[in-house]
């Protein structure tokens, strides 16, 4: 007998996450009634993670759902939902809700229009369309976003994932999305430009050297914040960052200087930082600075070869 409460679910986008927060609603014992999924890649994973879940058009999915999930990538929202409320297929009670970092409900103003329910339910995590991710989500918070009403139906859905809801304000989602994605998709650009590095220097496996140091200071970077910082930036070792920076050079003069572009940014970011927090006194944050500098031009355009 299913609980009170229980919803007809209809995924919309069989992607990573559609996929598997559909199986996470599945497993807190609402019906997933239909799940459109285009791709083979998004079929197989339909099929492997919500099995016996028939596969709908998008139009039967809205029609039969109580809880409709937009799981779509960020560009499509707009267009799919007004497209479908030109076609009427919005109901009054339903509940629709996105899975958009960059978006709160204001891109759902046709479903309010309607008299349908707009959510914003956001988790704060990669996905990678598998079964493990339904563990990782007992680890994962979600910024939700919603009408004040509303708010413990979108925070009800995601505690039933397992996952800590955070209410989010409607303006300052795209603020809290580029937080999320500073901090994760340049994560993945820094650490593969420096297993790039590791492997020309004849480092076979730098995921082993990597691994360690990269866990360790992401954890000190979690439980104290700026003041785990270390390196010859926090050190105010100006000559170790020239010469760090001018290897660079070199080395990028043959690969599309993605590496030696990246390593600068961060360095002046980590060099401003550590100065306002009394980490790096001036004379040093001065030093760092003048060797940064020295990069940005060519050796020998002003006399100087850093």
């Amino acid at each position: 007998m299913a609980k009170p409460g229980r919803l007809g679910i209809g995924i919309i986008g069989a992607g990573k996450v559609g996929a598997v927060l559909g199986a996470a609603l599945r497993g807190a014992e609402h019906a997933v009634i239909g799940v459109s999924a285009v791709s083979d890649a998004s079929r197989e994973r339909a099929d492997t993670l919500l099995p016996g879940v028939p596969v709908l058009e998008v139009r039967e999915i809205v029609e039969r759902a109580e809880l409709v999930l937009l799981a779509i990538p960020d560009d499509a929202l707009g267009p799919l939902v007004e497209g479908l409320a030109k076609l009427g297929a919005w109901q009054p009670g339903q509940l629709v809700a996105h899975t958009s970092g960059r978006f709160g409900v204001g891109i759902l103003h046709p479903v309010r229009a309607a008299g349908a329910v707009p959510l914003a339910l956001h988790p704060a995590m990669t996905f990678t369309g598998m079964s493990l991710d339904l563990t990782r989500l007992l680890d994962c918070t979600f910024g939700v976003t919603a009408d004040p009403a509303m708010l413990p139906i979108a925070q009800a859905l995601v505690v039933e994932m397992g996952a800590e809801p955070v209410a989010i304000a409607e303006g300052d989602r795209v603020l809290y999305h580029a937080a999320l994605a500073h901090g994760s998709n340049h994560l993945v650009t820094l650490v593969a430009q420096a297993s790039q590095l590791l492997r020309e220097v004849g480092v076979d496996a730098p995921e082993r050297m990597l691994g360690p140091l990269l866990r360790a200071t992401l954890e000190n970077a979690l439980a104290s914040g700026e003041s785990a910082l270390t390196g010859p930036v926090a050190r105010g070792d100006a000559g170790t960052v020239a010469a760090h920076a001018e290897a660079l050079r070199e080395h990028d003069g043959g690969s599309g200087g993605d590496i030696l572009e990246a390593y600068l940014a961060m360095a002046r970011a980590t060099a401003r930082r550590a100065g306002r927090r009394g980490l790096l006194g001036p004379e040093r944050l001065d030093g760092v600075r003048q060797a940064l500098d020295g990069q940005d031009r060519e050796p020998g355009h002003d006399g100087r070869q850093s």
